[in-house]
């Protein structure tokens, strides 16, 4: 509990009669007086006496403070139960003053003196001047109330493993005339005879009393007869406890002082050990103590870290950008972290203070880590992307690969180990070497994965080269067959493999491969040349029977101008056929097998052998021999790699071949015994002899009258005229009856029109033997026949309407050719 704290001295009731410790009333108070930030500029007083003796009363006086005191008019008894706390008011540094219960009590009786060695052991171990309030009149008696008090003091201190270095006070009260300086030897005589005689461990048999105390020696008037000049008194001896730490001060030499901040928790833990009756180990103590207050302080410095709004607002950037200037902010951050700590702590145990700042720097970087690693990871991407993005442009740029990839690859790495340095925590010494060798990793990968599309880009450009430049040829050649067929596909692959590998190479050396891999690419750049005619010859080797027909169909179809042939009867179709079917032969030979190797080959020659020249004899040469060159699945000297059309396939080739071009043989006789039979319209010679002689007769009557020949001369000429304009052969072409029925509907028009001309080319004659000169025109009839002139106008007439060919004239075009 606390009292009334108007004056600011917040006493509080610290351990009550029983020994129970008042935890909460010592934590308010120490808010109250703000102890824990003080560090080590305080310093702490007891006081223990016998009780009665004005102790209370001493304390208000020097220390205005607010203790209990005894009321004389109600009687001598116990006033102070426990020990009490309270502030020194006006003094500097911090001074906390503890009032003990009063010892020798009679409420507690003669025997029960635990509480009493209790008490005096916490005071010293807790305390820096302890005041023992004394009676003037008990010093120098053997047997005096101060005895007890001093033994139970000497004897307590000796349960200290290392004690502290404290002040004892004496103030003797109710001072007589005796002077002091009479008076302290006196009692420092009975103090060290009291020391000599308590029983001391081993190790301080010789310890003097001065290692341990300090020994002060004051007197006061009596309060009560002579209180101006106690008063007097007291403020002289208020002022020696100013400064009471700085050196030459009561305290200026104490040792092993708890900090500030931890006095609550120190005093409880010594109150605990020593109400168990257990020797108290201070330097032990003060290691838990600054363990426990140390890692206090670490919890609450972990727990602000955490809720600190800049790093908050830090943490939830990093983990969706970079942040410039990370490193910098957070290692400011977690500075002023530790440094709180370091100012909380720094008066507790060096030891303990620096492991638990390991521990919270350790948590602490623990805590900001991932945010670390996230900033590295952006960093690392962000260097990925800017770096792809700057070698796409170099690369289009018409950089070298290589040299693109190195500059790029060095400039962007550096970068990274600027911005990696920018985000480096000072309290930590964490390598990003890591996050350097993924980003190293990365940029390979996609080196490499550019590098392999760029190459299957040239590749496939200087393919697609090769394909264009080889297939069509290819094509044409093959289709061209004969025997300078595969040395000019040689010499084209030759000539367009060469000028690919050039461009190719040149190509390559952009990349700065080695010489093994060049190499490799040349060979199956060559390759993929070779397979292109390779795969040509093989698709063209797949049509080969469509080819040969063509071949042969062109041939036999055409004569050497590629005119197509007309079959007249002169044509001979059977050198013709055979020279055709050779040239589809060649063609089937020369697609038989790639020869890219130039190495010779018998395949032409046997095919030839066996299929065309030796036919004639290849049914008795086999009647003997019985042996078909034909009749094998390979072909000599042509490995089976290099094989299109086995010798087996040939012959089955041939055979479909020849069943599938007899149809047009045999087409072509046809047309030409056609044209033989409509162009000889002669009878045989036996007839013609017949005819001779069977009409010599009429032939001597034709030779005596010549009017009979111009009369079938004029109807020769009739016939002929109608025989054109009828097409009579050609109506007899689609069959007689077709032939008749046609010629009948067509017959009387043409013999009309005839008349017609006729009449009109007549009409004309006259017309313009009457506007020339008679003599003129006698001439222009001159050739004619003189025996009869209408004979001979008739016959000229007639003999000019149609020629020979069949072409017909109009009288206009007649009449020019007269003139």
């Amino acid at each position: 509990m606390l009292s009334d704290n108007k004056d600011g001295c917040c006493s509080t009731h610290l351990i009550d009669g029983d020994g129970g410790f008042n935890v909460a009333g010592v934590d308010n108070f120490m808010k109250e007086v703000k102890l824990a930030e003080c560090g080590l500029s305080y310093a702490v007083v007891s006081i223990m006496g016998p009780q009665s003796s004005g102790k209370s009363t001493l304390l208000n006086h020097l220390f205005r403070t607010n203790f209990r005191e005894m009321d004389a008019y109600k009687g001598r008894s116990q006033t102070t139960k426990g020990i009490w706390m309270a502030r020194c008011v006006g003094i500097e540094p911090c001074t906390i003053v503890m009032d003990l219960e009063g010892t020798d009590g009679r409420e507690r009786g003669e025997d029960d003196t635990a509480f009493e060695k209790q008490s005096a052991l916490f005071a010293l171990a807790v305390s820096d001047i302890v005041l023992i309030n004394m009676w003037c009149h008990d010093i120098g008696r053997e047997q005096a109330a101060n005895k007890p008090l001093l033994k139970t003091v000497f004897q307590v201190m000796m349960r200290l493993f290392s004690p502290r270095k404290t002040t004892l006070m004496f103030v003797i009260r109710d001072k007589t005339r005796t002077p002091l300086e009479n008076l302290e030897p006196v009692l420092r005589e009975d103090i060290q005879k009291i020391w000599d005689s308590v029983p001391k461990p081993q190790a301080h048999k010789e310890t003097p009393l001065s290692e341990f105390f300090n020994v002060e020696v004051v007197a006061l008037s009596s309060y009560e007869e002579k209180e101006e000049q106690f008063n007097e008194q007291v403020a002289s001896l208020r002022q020696r406890f100013f400064h009471s730490i700085a050196p030459g001060g009561l305290a200026g030499d104490r040792r092993g002082v708890v900090p500030a901040s931890g006095f609550s928790f120190s005093a409880q833990q010594i109150w605990k050990v020593i109400k168990e009756n257990k020797d108290l180990d201070l330097p032990a103590h003060k290691v838990m103590v600054a363990t426990v207050r140390c890692e206090e302080i670490a919890n609450e410095k972990y727990a602000s870290f955490t809720t600190n709004e800049e790093w908050c607002q830090l943490e939830e950037a990093v983990h969706s950008h970079s942040v410039r200037g990370f490193g910098r902010k957070l290692s400011s951050i977690l500075d002023t972290c530790l440094s709180e700590y370091d100012a909380e702590a720094t008066f507790f145990e060096e030891g303990v203070r620096s492991s638990k700042r390991k521990q919270l720097e350790e948590k602490l970087l623990q805590l900001v880590q991932p945010a670390y690693q996230s900033m590295l990871g952006h960093i690392r991407s962000d260097t990925f992307e800017r770096f792809k993005e700057a070698f796409d442009k170099a690369l289009k740029g018409g950089k070298g690969f290589a040299l693109a990839a190195h500059e790029c690859t060095e400039s962007f790495i550096s970068r990274f180990d600027e911005e990696c340095t920018d985000a480096i925590i000072d309290q930590a010494k964490w390598d990003s070497s890591r996050v350097r060798d993924k980003l190293r990793r990365d940029v390979d990968a996609h080196i490499a994965e550019v590098r392999s599309a760029k190459l299957a880009e040239v590749t496939s450009l200087y393919e697609t080269k090769l394909n264009e430049a080889l297939a069509g040829p290819v094509e044409a050649l093959l289709d061209g067959a004969s025997d300078d067929t595969w040395p000019a596909i040689r010499k084209l692959l030759q000539r367009e493999t060469d000028t690919a590998i050039s461009g190719f190479a040149a190509a390559l050396s952009g990349f700065e491969m080695d010489e093994e891999s060049r190499d490799n690419m040349i060979l199956r750049l060559k390759d993929y040349a070779r397979g292109v005619v390779e795969a040509k010859t093989k698709e063209e080797a797949g049509r080969v029977l469509i080819r040969m027909k063509d071949r042969f169909s062109t041939l036999f179809s055409h004569d050497q101008d590629s005119m197509p042939r007309v079959w007249t009867g002169k044509e001979d179709i059977r050198a013709i056929t055979k020279t055709a079917r050779s040239a589809s032969l060649k063609l089937l030979s020369v697609m038989a097998a790639v020869r890219l190797d130039d190495e010779g080959d018998n395949i032409d020659k046997t095919l030839s052998l066996a299929l065309v020249d030796g036919k004639a004899g290849a049914s008795s040469a086999r009647s003997i021999t019985s042996v078909d060159p034909l009749a094998s699945s390979t072909w000599n000297e042509v490995p089976p790699s290099k094989t299109l059309i086995t010798p087996v396939q040939c012959k089955s080739l041939w055979r479909q071949f020849q069943t599938e071009t007899e149809y047009v043989v045999s087409q072509a006789i046809a047309a030409q015994e056609a044209s033989k039979r409509n162009n000889n319209w002669l009878p045989p010679p036996w007839a013609i002899a017949a005819m001779v002689i069977l009409g010599f007769n009429e032939f001597m009557t034709l030779l005596r009258n010549p009017l009979y020949l111009g009369v079938i001369f004029v109807a020769y000429l009739l016939f002929k005229a109608l025989w054109v304009q009828l097409d009579i052969s050609g109506e007899f072409r689609n069959g007689v009856l077709p032939g008749v029925l046609s010629l009948s509907t067509k017959l009387l028009p043409t013999v009309m029109n005839l008349l017609r001309k006729l009449a009109e080319e007549g009409q004309g004659v006259a017309s313009g033997e009457t506007q020339r000169n008679p003599a003129v025109a006698s001439k222009s009839f001159r050739g004619s026949s003189s025996t009869n002139d209408n004979g001979d106008v008739s016959t000229s007439a007639t003999s000019e309407v149609t020629s020979e060919n069949g072409t017909e004239y109009s009288s206009s075009s007649l009449h020019d050719k007269m003139q």
